[in-house]
């Protein structure tokens, strides 16, 4: 498995599970965060590497088709 396509995994997993807590801890308070906020953090990390995924796969489609 490429590092292109370990990131779209895991970003997705990250971006699911930041989703999930976002949707399904609200008002589930403990005593440093809110669990929904936490939510939103894994959300945006997931996004990033989700376009960070994308980007090393159109970035290495490009590279193939410019070498063949």
């Amino acid at each position: 498995m490429s590092q292109a396509s370990k990131n779209l995994v895991e970003g997705v997993v990250t971006f699911v599970i930041g989703l999930a807590l976002r949707l399904f801890t609200d008002g589930v308070e403990i005593p440093v965060f809110t669990l929904t906020k936490v939510g939103v953090v894994l959300m945006c990390i997931g996004g990033v590497l989700i376009v960070m995924g994308l980007f090393q796969t159109t970035r290495k489609d490009s590279v193939k088709g410019s070498q063949g």
